[in-house]
């Protein structure tokens, strides 16, 4: 049994101080997680990876959170959970009439406009909960890979199968979710 197994167990059993333990665990794999997620958005973000790590903490062991896992891949598959709603929410806000509406951010750099693209995300969420209904295996590789950055080999161990089954699951569900996005 890992450390991480046990500070899980622990904290399930209801013992005073397992969730102290878990926090400085689990931080350096979830910044890596984070930072990789973050790398991939656009820039002039104002959520760091440092910051995303810390709110989906919050969210994990918020209100007796931590008690529904069993092992590390349920851990880190609610880990992606938590990262995927606070970018979902956080491209909502962006996108809500009162903080703008359809504006996008402008970096004015020697005449070079670059801008955010919160569509994308809340795009992607709606496809996602539509592929979940159909087949929610793929659904929570997507949530693995695209929200938490895990790479194939990483989610195929957090979902229990095989590398190559997940390769193929990954083909299916992307190929399913640009089909969804094309259409709406």
């Amino acid at each position: 049994m890992t450390d991480l197994t046990r500070i899980l167990s622990a904290i399930e059993e209801g013992q005073a101080g397992a969730a102290k333990q878990l926090f400085p665990l689990v931080y350096n794999e979830l910044r890596k997680l984070a930072a990789k997620k973050m790398a991939r958005e656009k820039p002039g973000q104002t959520l760091d990876a440092t910051a995303l790590v810390h709110e989906a903490y919050l969210k994990l062991v918020d209100a007796g959170g931590a008690r529904r896992w069993q092992s590390r891949g349920q851990f880190f598959s609610a880990a992606a959970e938590a990262m995927r709603h606070i970018l979902v929410d956080r491209a909502r806000r962006k996108q809500s009439r009162k903080r703008g509406g359809g504006r996008k951010r402008v970096a004015f750099d020697e005449g070079n406009f670059a801008a955010e693209d919160e569509g994308e995300v809340l795009a992607v969420d709606e496809a996602l909960a539509a592929l979940a209904a159909v087949d929610s295996q793929a659904a929570e590789l997507v949530k693995l890979r695209y929200f938490a950055g895990l790479s194939i080999p990483d989610a195929a161990e957090v979902l229990n199968i095989g590398a190559r089954s997940a390769d193929r699951l990954w083909a299916y569900a992307r190929a399913w979710l640009r089909r969804r996005i094309g259409e709406s």
